[in-house]
């Protein structure tokens, strides 16, 4: 059970409340108490906890009318009443109003800590910003089927943190100490895919210089994440499906199979109903791989996580730009966030952030230092909006990743704009496959570097 969780305990009588912190302090927790259920709603507000246990006879405030304030407030955190034999009715109807279980007095210490690492939220991993009820009722449920060996299927919008949450899964789960390795589907060549997949054999196909573990090797007794499954090939997913049922891979050109232990999490960005309807993605591995379902919402549906987000990002871009000075927004730079959509979602608004630091002249930024438009775009037929002013030339360095990337965006786009705008066209002068040019455009449009026509 994971240690060191917050849990606020509601209860009335004093000596029980006494009792119950100190089962919880001495097995490692922080547990705060509220005499009831008007002091527990100001708790909640004011810090965040893993995990509430309440009295159900309470007055003036019963556990019932805490656990709808709860429901309604903090959708996502975990509620365990505790009652009196008699009052087992009650309990029942809580726990169709919401809460996790209950528990009859007296019980013994153990129960409680059984209940506890079963239901309780775990802290958050890094990267993992849950201010919204939407995304803390998305943690809760990552949370739970982490402590399973279950196939999850992460959904969401391009850039809301589907990869964040997968991490978050693993982190969480009894494989923590294994590998967690990530690849994707939609940035690898169709003809590589395979192999960097199931892994080769020396010689299996020209270049193959030596033997190589593929993803799935690489990942066992870890975790393996297909990003953007639904871009994969339709004769790859066959191998695939055969790989999830078997528990075994065969590496390209090899002719023994090897046992694999792994955990696959796999994410997309589009309805996968819809892809096996169309018939560009097979039902039989669709349904292997949604064992359980968790979308991830658009950023502008929980708009609570916004602020904290942006602090968070700022912070990290700070330090790795080595500023060596903390950045704080303004009232109106919050302001101008926190009303924008945010189409790019976190990915837009981590870019947004980023720029603000470098441009950052002093320890705050102002409204007017946010480009949260994104530099502009180059134009390309079926595109709009013109090509980006040069940076800078202390930021000219072409030996740096970010603006590798740069280069390749001005090469792909031009090379469109060359061929009218024509995809087919624009492949075959490029080299890549049409899927990973649909990959790059479609990642391009989330960042906010070009605008579809």
């Amino acid at each position: 059970m994971p240690e060191n969780l917050k849990i606020l305990v509601v209860e009335d009588d004093d000596a029980l409340r006494d009792a119950l912190l100190v089962t919880l302090e001495a097995a490692g927790h922080q547990p705060t108490g509220a005499a009831g259920g008007y002091q527990a709603l100001a708790a909640l507000a004011a810090d965040r906890y893993s995990m509430v246990v309440s009295d159900l006879r309470m007055a003036p405030m019963d556990g019932l009318q805490l656990l709808a304030e709860i429901r309604g407030r903090y959708p996502g955190l975990p509620v365990l009443l505790m009652t009196a034999f008699g009052d087992v009715n009650r309990a029942v109807e809580a726990m169709r109003g919401g809460a996790c279980d209950f528990m009859l007095k007296p019980f013994e210490p153990k129960a409680l800590l059984d209940q506890i690492g079963r239901y309780a939220v775990a802290p958050h991993a890094d990267g993992v910003v849950a201010a919204d009820p939407a995304t803390n009722a998305v943690l809760l449920l990552a949370s739970r089927v982490a402590r399973t060996d279950a196939t999850v299927l992460l959904t969401g919008e391009s850039g809301t943190g589907k990869e964040v949450f997968a991490r978050y899964i693993h982190d969480q789960s009894p494989r923590r100490n294994g590998p967690f390795v990530a690849i994707n589907c939609a940035a690898i060549p169709d003809n590589l895919l395979e192999a960097t997949l199931f892994g080769h054999e020396k010689g299996a196909f020209t270049g193959a210089q030596g033997a190589q573990a593929g993803k799935f090797e690489q990942a066992d007794h870890g975790t393996l994440l297909l990003d953007e499954i639904s871009e994969m090939p339709l004769g790859l997913q066959a191998k695939l499906l055969r790989v999830l049922q078997e528990r075994e891979v065969e590496r390209v050109g090899g002719k023994r199979p090897t046992a694999i232990d792994i955990r696959v999490l796999a994410t997309s960005n589009r309805d996968m109903s819809a892809e096996v309807a169309a018939g560009r993605f097979r039902e039989d591995l669709f349904y292997r791989l949604n064992v359980f379902p968790l979308h991830i919402p658009a950023l502008r549906e929980r708009p609570g996580d916004i602020l904290p987000l942006a602090e968070h990002l700022l912070a990290i871009h700070a330090t790795r730009l080595g500023l060596g000075r903390r950045l704080a927004l303004s009232a109106a730079a919050k302001a101008r966030i926190a009303a924008s959509s945010w189409p790019g979602n976190v990915r837009e608004l981590e870019n947004a952030l980023q720029r603000a630091a470098i441009m950052a002249t002093g320890e705050v930024i102002e409204s007017d230092q946010l480009a949260l438009g994104g530099p502009a775009p180059l134009a390309v037929p079926g595109f709009s909006s013109p090509s980006p002013p040069p940076p800078p030339a202390a930021l000219q360095t072409a030996e740096t990743p970010a603006a590798m990337r740069d280069l390749e965006r001005q090469h792909i786009l031009e090379t469109l704009a060359k061929v009218g705008g024509s995809r087919k066209k624009a492949v075959q002068l490029l080299g890549i496959s049409e899927r990973t040019l649909r990959y790059k455009l479609a990642q391009y449009r989330a960042e906010g570097l070009v605008d579809e026509a």
